[in-house]
């Protein structure tokens, strides 16, 4: 397959992660799809592509030297890997606790999220249409390659979702109970809404809206902020 030029686009049927340390991680967690590696000659003995190589080796996967293609995709001067990849779907655990994203709109702070979610022992993570694509290379490299360890699942409603999974539900909005006030029920769903407008008044009426404690000199924080507070101050108790 010739990937020459192609810059990403959502129908595409497989994706890439740019940079060394992504692409390391695409290796070691999602071998089976990666289609082929490419290397620019700049970076040949820089030590995070030799371990690129042993990966490579140890998988059977193909390699090779496109300063080119490299420099097209990256608008880094010290971007050395490109990891092309098949893309792929997910399932979400039943019995673990989900992070829910309702119409995320940004992908950095998507790809945030997920690099947030696995310092602090989430890995799933339920994203309701509308929403960005996390296979988006912006995304990718945003999570620091984390996509590749966290399972993902797209859902039309949040209605489709419910069904699928019987939990505890935590919508986090303005109106709602002092998150310091409430001992979260496994398993359960933190729910954030979209980055502009938050989630809809018809989450009050699901499961127990939850409010971060703030000042009055703001509205509202920004969306990964918010999540990366949630998770942390639920991580505290099992460290």
């Amino acid at each position: 397959m010739n990937f020459s030029s192609k810059k990403y686009k959502k129908n595409f049927d497989y994706s890439y992660a740019i940079g060394v340390y992504a692409t390391i991680e695409l290796l070691t967690h999602q071998p089976s799809r990666v289609i082929k590696i490419y290397i620019h000659r700049k970076g040949e003995k820089n030590k995070g592509v030799l371990k690129i190589q042993s990966l490579c080796k140890i998988n059977n996967i193909e390699t090779e030297i496109a300063d080119g293609l490299i420099e097209n995709l990256s608008s880094s001067e010290n971007c050395y890997a490109v990891g092309f990849f098949k893309k792929y779907q997910s399932e979400l655990s039943a019995d673990d606790n989900h992070v829910v994203l309702d119409s995320p709109s940004d992908m950095g702070n998507v790809g945030t999220i997920m690099r947030t979610m696995l310092g602090f022992g989430f890995i799933d993570l339920a994203i309701i249409r509308p929403a960005v694509d996390i296979f988006d290379p912006k995304v990718i490299r945003a999570s620091q390659g984390a996509l590749f360890q966290i399972r993902s699942q797209y859902f039309d409603s949040f209605t489709q979702y419910k069904n699928l999974f019987s939990r505890n539900y935590y919508p986090f909005m303005l109106a709602g109970r002092n998150m310091n006030e409430l001992a979260l029920k496994n398993p359960y769903s933190l729910i954030f809404g979209n980055e502009g407008a938050g989630l809809s008044h018809e989450y009050l009426k699901i499961g127990t809206p939850v409010k971060i404690p703030q000042s009055d000199k703001i509205d509202s924080l920004n969306l990964s902020i918010a999540v990366g507070i949630v998770l942390y101050e639920n991580f505290k108790p099992h460290r």
